[in-house]
């Protein structure tokens, strides 16, 4: 059964990818976040470039902040932010 998940992407993130969301098949290969990023930066040359760097962005797995070891296990969401920094 094919599992999917919506992956979120705001700031700088959203702008270079010029979308908001999309819903990806979530392959069987893909346990971390880090293997699922390995994943979205095979899928184009505008993901692979916007997720060249990841100590640039943050990642949360159903609204909860996460390193990219984290398993995914039954998470429906992931989210690609710039950390926010205050001021």
């Amino acid at each position: 059964m094919n599992r999917t998940i919506t992956i979120l992407y705001f700031a700088w993130v959203r702008e270079r990818l010029g979308k908001d969301q999309e819903i990806v098949d979530l392959p069987d290969s893909a346990v971390t976040v880090a293997d699922l990023i390995g994943c979205l930066r095979e899928s184009s040359a505008d993901h692979r470039e916007v997720l060249k760097n990841l100590e640039k962005l943050r990642f949360a797995l159903d609204q909860d902040f996460v390193l990219l070891d984290q398993a995914i296990g039954s998470a429906k969401e992931l989210a690609i932010f710039p950390p926010v920094t205050g001021g």
